[in-house]
């Protein structure tokens, strides 16, 4: 079994509590592990914002397994998190599993151009507030028969498909980012765009969605 080598416990506590959120919104979450040299990129996809989501790990020594020196593997999120050790620093990385639809899709490496106009992360969190507020109002407006999973979601779209500032960023993204606690209130918050992708990075993690209406380009399947 192959055991990756964190830069310390912080890092190995940082990588568990990521794992923790992904499985409180999906019990069978699968995430994708790419490394190369010192680091490591874990993907995952929680179901209820349709983003994907990027924890960056630093590792404590340049990835290689025998004659492979790059890894790329879907594994149970379940599974690795049982893994991780942090008081030594390592995780284990589990079988490969059948991956899910989203994880042979992922966003470019490189082309990656800054986009102005995001507010300061203390406004995000204020939308979010307001957002989430606005959300649980309107739905306990609706009489008891109208309460229906497809009324919810219509509001929910409603809701969360708004953009941020002046940016093409939808609210969900900057939700997204806050619920699985790469926002916090003095980090910087950076938006990115390349192709059909928009990327909210903070120094935690980034929330990665395709804009809308661009259809399937500019995709990178690896």
């Amino acid at each position: 079994m192959t055991v990756l080598h964190l830069a310390d416990d912080g890092e190995a506590a940082d990588l568990a509590a990521f794992l923790s959120r992904l499985l409180h919104y999906d019990r069978s979450a699968a995430v994708r592990l790419q490394a190369a040299g010192t680091a490591l990129a874990v993907f995952g996809r929680p179901p209820s914002f349709e983003v994907l989501a990027i924890r960056a790990v630093r590792l404590a020594k340049p990835y290689e397994d025998g004659l492979d020196v790059t890894l790329d593997v879907t594994v149970s999120a379940g599974e690795l998190l049982e893994s991780v050790d942090e008081r030594a620093a390592t995780a284990a990385v589990p079988k490969p599993v059948t991956g899910p639809p989203w994880a042979g899709v992922l966003p470019p490496r490189g082309g990656w151009q800054a986009e102005p106009g995001l507010p300061a992360p203390h406004a995000l969190r204020a939308m979010v507030a307001a957002a989430v507020g606005e959300f649980r109002s309107r739905t306990e407006e609706l009489a008891p028969d109208g309460r229906t999973r497809a009324e919810l979601d219509r509001i929910g779209r409603d809701i969360w498909s708004r953009t941020v500032g002046s940016t093409p960023l939808p609210v969900r993204a900057v939700h997204a980012a806050q619920a699985l606690g790469f926002l916090r209130p003095s980090d910087e918050a950076v938006l990115f765009s390349a192709g059909a992708w928009l990327r909210l990075r903070t120094p935690f993690g980034s929330i990665a969605v395709r804009r809308a209406g661009l259809g399937a380009l500019d995709v990178s399947v690896r």
